[in-house]
């Protein structure tokens, strides 16, 4: 199915956890998200390409009348969830985001990491942003709450957390993942659930 529509997708659970933790009774579940890499196009370039026209010559048969029915669509569902696409920008290698979400994943906790990709899914989905651009990684890393030189050092450092990465990408292909869909792993307790959330790839993103 379309990138577009695993991310509403992904915005409607998002907006039931949030409806569930304003029920009394949420005191006795506590939900964690945790994110772990998978690139589905890994041989997509660093530089990029035009989303609009990939979306079209790969999905659409370069079939202008598929690709205005499918931005109609995705653009209802986009609506219904609170989220204007814009479908233009750039498709691009997602890698050096991956790295970034699981070193600040670990070194600063999963509330981080959640902020993180908002931003990232933000930029890439309304904003035309790069998915892994420089200036793209740091403006999420700001919206963090990153001190910007310690960002700016990881950021640049294109080996740190490198090989942490590629392995945790192999995993999830060994586990069986081959799409963007997120998956949903609930396990629960007598007081308590932990909520998994697998991010789909490229980054495009959950927006509060």
């Amino acid at each position: 199915m379309p990138l577009f529509h695993h991310l509403s997708q992904a915005l409607r659970y998002a907006h039931a956890l949030r409806q569930y933790r304003s029920y009394p009774t949420s005191k006795d579940v506590s939900f964690t998200i945790k994110f772990f890499p998978y690139q589905l196009y890994p041989e997509a370039s660093k530089e990029g390409e035009d989303k609009y026209e990939w979306y079209k010559r790969t999905k659409y048969d370069d079939s202008q009348d598929k690709m205005d029915k499918y931005v109609t669509l995705m653009t209802t569902y986009g609506n219904a969830a609170g989220i204007e696409f814009d479908f233009h920008g750039q498709v691009a290698n997602t890698l050096d985001a991956h790295r970034l979400i699981q070193h600040l994943q670990e070194d600063r906790g999963p509330n981080t990491a959640d902020k993180l990709v908002d931003s990232l899914y933000a930029q890439y989905f309304t904003q035309r942003a790069h998915p892994s651009a420089s200036d793209t990684l740091l403006k999420a890393t700001d919206h963090a709450g990153i001190d910007r030189k310690t960002a700016e050092a990881f950021v640049a450092d294109e080996h740190e957390g490198l090989l942490d990465t590629k392995m945790l990408i192999r995993e999830q292909a060994s586990n069986g993942v081959d799409s963007v869909s997120p998956s949903w792993n609930f396990t629960l307790g007598v007081r308590s659930s932990t909520w998994i959330l697998q991010y789909p790839t490229p980054l495009q993103s959950l927006q509060s």
